[in-house]
């Protein structure tokens, strides 16, 4: 059995028992091969359609904390989609972060810059991304959460839909609150400088990959502002200005 194997099955383990597992990074150390891992992990996984990506690490701050110096990626499947409601304690360390999504009316793929990135959006639509970690006590690197497809869970969507004719994600502020309570607060700019740079970052990257993205996909082009853990029993609401909003209630265990 190879490193790359055992990082996957060391994954798949704390997955499906629900344990986390210790890091992986003393089985690979590249990050073209946490990639690979993270393209087994997600084959081993998931039997539900592709519905998209999310683009991580895109605050600076979080990029010197882990000293990298470039945002990661993960994949999004229909069975991670949540609407309403959902229970924390079907994740392993939930913690959740407001963003702004984009979904595609064209593909992406080629010589790409931002007027291309912006002309292939369908609309924007306020976030929320419940991140979760297999590894244990969230004690990741870059290679740790991109073998962990970049730490993802679940994610929601609000029902606002907004052509980028009528909103300029650079511009957005957000404010989210658990239980009408301040948790976390945050603006465009805390996303690459722009969402829409995210964005291109990850058409490019997903090209080059070999994986473009495509017309109806969704994008969660990273947070606006700190993540915080969850809570059972509570609602989380995020506010972006001139979008609208997302929530979600986090029922107690059955």
């Amino acid at each position: 059995m190879t490193a790359m194997d055992e990082a996957v099955d060391r994954l798949a383990d704390a997955a499906l028992t629900g344990k986390p597992c210790r890091p992986v990074r003393d089985l690979i150390t590249d990050l073209a091969d946490a990639y690979q891992v993270q393209r087994l992990l997600n084959a081993r996984r998931h039997t539900a359609p592709v519905t998209g990506r999310k683009i991580g690490l895109t605050s600076p701050a979080v990029q010197q904390q882990l000293g990298v110096d470039q945002p990661d990626f993960g994949v999004l499947f229909a069975d991670m989609e949540v609407t309403g409601s959902t229970r924390a304690d079907l994740l392993m360390q939930p913690k959740i972060e407001a963003e702004i999504a984009f979904v595609l009316a064209a593909d992406l793929s080629g010589d790409l810059d931002l007027a291309a990135v912006r002309a292939a959006v369908a609309y924007a639509v306020p976030a929320m991304e419940i991140v979760d970690s297999r590894i244990a006590d969230w004690d990741i690197t870059i290679i740790d959460t991109v073998a962990d497809n970049a730490s993802s869970g679940l994610y929601v969507l609000g029902t606002d839909q907004l052509p980028l004719t009528a909103f300029e994600p650079v511009e957005a502020t957000m404010r989210m609150y658990a239980d009408d309570r301040l948790v976390s607060e945050g603006t465009g700019t805390a996303c690459l400088g722009d969402p829409l740079n995210a964005l291109l970052w990850l058409a490019r990257t997903a090209s080059d990959h070999g994986d473009p993205l495509r017309a109806g996909q969704v994008i969660l082009s990273g947070a606006l502002g700190p993540m915080v853990p969850i809570s059972p029993g509570t609602t989380v609401k995020a506010d972006i200005s001139g979008l609208g909003t997302v929530a979600v209630t986090f029922e107690d265990k059955a």
